[in-house]
């Protein structure tokens, strides 16, 4: 490969949390046990290198005053979508900088909502979306995934339109891949979605942060290329940050054709005086999406299927009672310990502890809302994943 997604990087020092926390309460790694970072959606991979070049040639520059955001920043978000999604008629005038999507969310949200109001989305859940909503004075009504013969996580498109009817909802939040169970939805199943929210008048919101990281040959289809409707009734909310690991420097961006809903998010993000572009995050973007960054994606893609293949067929040989379904897209596993618990009279916080103890820092998924469950980061050296899964293996399960 072109770039590199073998080294182990000392990450100690730079204050990321990754590597800097344990999440699992009264956790502690055991004396021989190296630390495998295996919980929050960040990476740990050397992004690709025209992302520093573009910020080291800005820092250069010995002023960093006011400034305005660059048309170089907005064609490479054209280019970007065109070449990657096969957007077509997207301009300037339907992007918007956002600072994360969740503020993007909720700057959305208070649009078309009032304090108080109830919001539809799926479960299991980002937990971002929980606390951003709720915390806005939102409630949150969940319409569960269910998963069919085969282990695929479906929508339950009656229960949703039920749902709708009965809270009388007009937004949903709607997540394309699916965290934390990634799904990446055929389009037939998205068109069947946006037919339900359309019957019911409901505005949606479109999380498609995780749209550049596709596994296994599956294809991301736009929230908002299945119909007429869909482009006119959905914001839809990007960022390079998943992709190249950006998060530390913000950044993220909207996609909203409804000239209204445009007017009234912008004014609504503007209230905080805080939606505002930090210049590298700019640069960062600008750099991310160079001819470089598709070629760095690419190689991303396939190491991180073969990570997620090596990941599921271990568990599926070694792990009895441990259930999950293959990602289609993102980085993340979610497991179902239920029955391994059950069978082997362990709590789900005395399992998770255990994998702790032994330097495999996953997350406890239940916040997720899912219960007896653990969100799991592939985002690794595939080395670290072959020893990862060979201490579960001997120490845990």
């Amino acid at each position: 490969m072109k770039y590199d997604f073998t080294s182990i990087i000392d990450r100690t020092g730079t204050n990321q949390i990754a590597v800097d926390m344990i999440p699992i309460p009264n956790a502690v790694i055991q004396d021989g046990f190296s630390k495998i970072p295996m919980w929050v959606a960040d990476m740990n991979f050397p992004t690709v290198p025209t992302i520093q070049e573009e910020i080291i040639k800005r820092v250069q520059h010995p002023t960093f005053g006011y400034y305005e955001i660059s048309d170089e920043y907005y064609d490479s978000i054209i280019d970007w979508q065109a070449k990657r999604n096969n957007v077509t008629n997207l301009s300037k005038k339907n992007i918007s900088y956002q600072n994360g999507v969740l503020g993007g969310v909720v700057s959305v949200a208070n649009v078309l909502c009032s304090k108080g109001d109830k919001i539809l989305l799926h479960s299991p859940t980002y937990i971002g979306f929980t606390g951003a909503l709720e915390n806005n004075g939102y409630k949150l009504i969940h319409s569960p995934l269910l998963k069919d013969e085969n282990g695929v996580w479906r929508m339950d498109y009656e229960d949703m339109d039920k749902k709708l009817k009965e809270h009388k909802i007009h937004c949903a939040i709607f997540c394309s891949p699916f965290n934390p169970c990634g799904r990446v939805w055929e389009k037939w199943e998205i068109e069947k979605a946006m037919e339900i929210y359309e019957k019911n008048d409901c505005f949606v919101i479109s999380d498609e942060i995780w749209s550049d990281i596709i596994l296994n040959g599956n294809v991301h289809t736009p929230t908002q290329s299945v119909s007429d409707w869909a482009r006119n009734h959905v914001a839809a909310m990007y960022a390079p940050s998943k992709t190249f690991n950006l998060a530390g420097l913000q950044g993220s961006y909207s996609i909203i054709y409804n000239s209204w809903l445009q007017d009234r998010m912008l004014k609504e993000a503007s209230l905080s005086h805080y939606n505002a572009c930090n210049v590298l995050a700019m640069h960062a973007l600008i750099g991310a999406y160079k001819p470089e960054g598709h070629e760095w994606v690419e190689e991303l893609r396939e190491v991180l299927s073969d990570n997620v293949n090596y990941a599921y067929d271990f568990i599926q040989e070694n792990f009895e009672g441990v259930e999950v379904s293959k990602p289609e897209g993102t980085y993340m596993l979610y497991l179902d310990c239920t029955k391994w618990c059950e069978k082997n009279n362990l709590s789900i916080d005395e399992l998770q502890r255990k994998g702790v103890s032994v330097g495999v820092v996953w997350q406890d998924g239940r916040p997720f809302h899912h219960p007896c469950s653990i969100r799991m980061n592939l985002a690794v050296p595939h080395s670290l994943v072959i020893e990862a899964f060979d201490r579960l293996k001997k120490y845990v399960f």
